[in-house]
């Protein structure tokens, strides 16, 4: 689990669940769970770097700055991990964020 302080975990926990409590967001991170059957694939790697942020926000159907945002939330709260590739951004769960989260809520 993260270290700090109670207030610092209490707030991290808080953005984990802000984070979940859309449902966009939770069906991003359904579809990162197995990115190529859920997304066009791309010549810079998506199996090592999961899904190119174009992608997933036209399966959303929302535009680029809303589905931007989306993710921005997800990445903030540590539930899935961005990585630059040739111009693109490319999306990953973050499993043991995600397993943290889940053993938190468990917790309470």
């Amino acid at each position: 689990m993260t270290q700090g302080s109670t207030a610092e975990r209490s707030t991290e926990l808080e953005a984990q669940l802000k984070a979940i409590a859309s449902q966009r967001r939770l069906l991003i991170l359904e579809w990162l769970k197995d990115p190529e059957a859920n997304f066009p694939s791309r010549e810079h790697g998506d199996l090592e770097h999961g899904a190119c942020n174009l992608f997933i926000v036209e399966r959303l159907g929302v535009s680029q700055p809303a589905g931007s945002r989306h993710l921005r939330i997800l990445t903030d709260a540590g539930l899935v991990i961005p990585t630059r590739r040739k111009g693109w951004v490319y999306y990953r769960r973050n499993e043991p964020g995600i397993a943290e989260l889940i053993a938190r809520i468990g917790e309470l």
